[in-house]
């Protein structure tokens, strides 16, 4: 039982008919993605939200990974790490409510100094992100002098801002491009990297950081995905092993995924990428057939309906940056941006 059913069976969050009623409307918009049987369960916390949303002139965005009572019911931005971080620039909120991870609230604040920025759990983490630190980086600049580096965005703002210039998966290869050399460092996810470096002739180095939920997935499952669903097209995160890559007919950021879906509407579509995805778009795309092959991210499911209601309650956590590191960190950023 998830924490948000668990929740909704305690006094303060019950399902009454006066919520009922106010959640009516909120409800015939995200059925089907919430079922008629489940939404007794989230109505009472979506309720509670929506009221502190207004309380607080806040917003909250979350991302593609998020849970479908998050993504459907209260978000009001959903997309990338990076895409959310943009978007928020130009919301009139004075609060943002983070349902993601920590780095991706790092981010949001570095782009929207003068917002207060939430994460409803501080311990909302990633693994690619602590596998580097700004003392690596500096190493690294020590090691391969003269080299520009290129940090990937799921990184702390400490080591964005050790950085040359930030990409996403999305445009890394541009961004590698775009910098005329003939060799860069591109850090920290060494399957990004190896992805990368195939399909451009700059050497690439990198470092030897990884998704804990990407870096699971083999050529071999994708081999047997196909065996049993002759038919299927599989698209592949580029967080993804290089032989998973090459073994999928489209490989691209969460945002390059969903617009696949929408856009070419296979009947039958595998996502190798982390699990709620699927299920988030599922109900945009009736007539495509979701196969479900993925795999979980913890740090993600951290963040529930419960601490996001305690955390506008309570305005709790608040994400600072480093007034020493944020102009570096945004520098690095808004290179990126310009050369997009």
């Amino acid at each position: 039982m998830s924490a948000n059913i668990a929740l909704a069976e305690t006094e303060e969050y019950t399902y009454t008919p006066e919520v009922a009623k106010r959640t009516a409307a909120v409800f015939d918009q995200v059925y089907p993605a919430i079922s008629k049987e489940e939404w007794p369960d989230f109505a009472p916390y979506v309720d509670e939200i929506l009221r502190l949303k207004k309380e607080r002139n806040a917003v909250v965005l979350a991302h593609n990974y998020q849970t479908r009572d998050i993504y459907h019911c209260v978000s009001d931005i959903v997309g990338d790490s990076l895409a959310l971080a943009q978007k928020a620039v130009d919301v009139e909120a004075d609060v943002i409510v983070m349902a993601g991870v920590h780095f991706m609230a790092e981010t949001t604040k570095l782009l929207n100094p003068s917002k207060t920025v939430l994460i409803p759990d501080p311990k909302a983490g990633c693994s690619l992100a602590d596998s580097i630190t700004g003392e690596d980086v500096r190493n690294l600049r020590k090691k391969y002098p003269g080299v520009p580096i290129v940090t990937y965005v799921n990184t702390s703002v400490e080591v964005k801002a050790e950085s040359d210039i930030c990409c996403t998966s999305g445009n890394a290869v541009k961004i590698v491009e775009s910098l005329g050399v003939d060799r860069v460092l591109l850090i920290p996810d060494r399957f990004l990297a190896a992805n990368v470096a195939a399909e451009t002739n700059v050497e690439i180095l990198t470092w030897q950081g990884e998704c804990e939920v990407h870096e699971r997935f083999t050529a071999r499952q994708v081999t047997q995905l196909r065996k049993a669903h002759p038919n299927v097209t599989v698209l592949a995160h580029p967080e993804c092993p290089p032989e998973v890559v090459e073994a999928a007919d489209y490989s691209g950021s969460t945002a390059g995924m969903i617009n696949f879906v929408s856009e070419q509407k296979p009947a039958e579509v595998a996502l190798i990428t982390e699990c709620s995805m699927g299920d988030n778009i599922a109900s945009e795309n009736p007539d495509t057939n979701f196969i479900r092959s993925c795999n979980l991210c913890p740090h993600m499911q951290r963040i529930n309906l419960m601490n996001i209601c305690e955390s506008l309650k309570t305005m709790t956590h608040e994400v600072t940056v480093d007034p020493a590191l944020a102009d570096r960190a945004r520098l690095a950023v808004q290179r990126m941006l310009d050369a997009s």
